[in-house]
């Protein structure tokens, strides 16, 4: 009993942190809102509040690969996309169910069609109870189309592979690959603002699952990558390096596990701080911390 009422409440500590986390970075100053040009109809836009984002011009409307963060951020993507074509957008695609991806659906015209995984859905709707409930998914614009496992789909036009390969920076991730242009969007599997994965364990997300499906957008036949957070990458070297950095982190945390080593003395032998940085700013659990947490939890 004291086992799970602990777990409990790690599991609401870690639910608040993201929330915090997230909330504090709809809250900074955002760099503006910019669109380019990929390939074809395809582009993609960084900038405004939230997540990198993308859309591609149909026969007659335009479908969106994630939302943004907050309605007027949404506003300008929509806005942004107006410049670029008359067609309205008739689909949003979600990669997975972070506020920073989803959020900003609610500045989008009511009656698309929203489409993510089963597990993203569950997640939008379960952040209503969740620990802050301003960063709640927007109620009105839950999934209507939902995707279990890959599929080839084609929207307005548009041929798209829809993958998901296991739970891993959340339960319900999506890659969005278009084979014709060789583009891959993969939401927060690639986020570059940091060295190693981020892995939301509240989510059920898997360090393991992660580098399986790092191997599946590796097997893909792209020429460009678009992450949900950072730069474009042009083919593949970013990722490959990515995954042999993080398999070889994993297997040493594992090795250190193993020799049973606290989670101070491992984050020691891999020159990282044992502690967080001071000036009271909220972050991620680390890479390490997560490995070492799933690595060590108690069935």
């Amino acid at each position: 009993m004291a086992l799970r009422k602990n777990l409990l409440l790690t599991v609401v500590t870690i639910l608040s942190l993201f929330a915090f986390t997230a909330l504090a970075f709809a809250q900074q100053q955002p760099a503006p809102l910019k669109v380019m040009p990929l390939t074809g109809s395809v582009y993609w836009a960084s900038g405004g509040a939230g997540s990198n984002t993308g859309f591609v011009v149909g026969r007659n409307g335009v479908v969106v690969i994630d939302a943004k963060m907050t309605v007027d951020s949404a506003k300008e993507f929509l806005v942004a996309i107006a410049k670029v074509t008359p067609k309205p957008v008739t689909h949003v695609i979600l990669t997975h169910s972070d506020a920073d991806h989803v959020n900003g659906l609610a500045g989008f015209p009511a009656g698309l069609t929203i489409v993510a995984t089963d597990k993203c859905k569950e997640e939008m709707e379960e952040s209503a109870n969740g620990p802050n409930p301003r960063m709640a998914a927007p109620k009105d614009y839950m999934p209507t189309q939902l995707v279990t496992k890959s599929k080839n789909i084609t929207f307005d036009g548009v041929h798209l592979r829809l993958l998901h390969f296991a739970p891993a920076h959340t339960s319900g991730d999506l890659i969005v690959y278009l084979p014709d242009q060789k583009i891959v969007f993969t939401g927060d599997i690639v986020a570059l603002q940091t060295p190693y994965p981020i892995i939301h364990l509240e989510k059920h997300g898997s360090s393991e699952g992660w580098i399986t499906t790092m191997k599946g957008i590796l097997a893909l036949n792209i020429d460009t990558v678009v992450p949900g957070h950072g730069d474009v990458q042009m083919g593949k070297e970013v990722l490959q390096k990515r995954l042999a950095d993080t398999e070889e982190r994993r297997a040493k945390i594992q090795e250190l596990v193993q020799q049973g080593k606290s989670l101070d003395e491992i984050k020691a032998v891999l020159g990282e701080p044992t502690a967080p940085a001071q000036g009271g700013g909220l972050r991620f659990p680390t890479f390490t911390e997560v490995v070492y947490q799933e690595l060590t939890k108690k069935s």
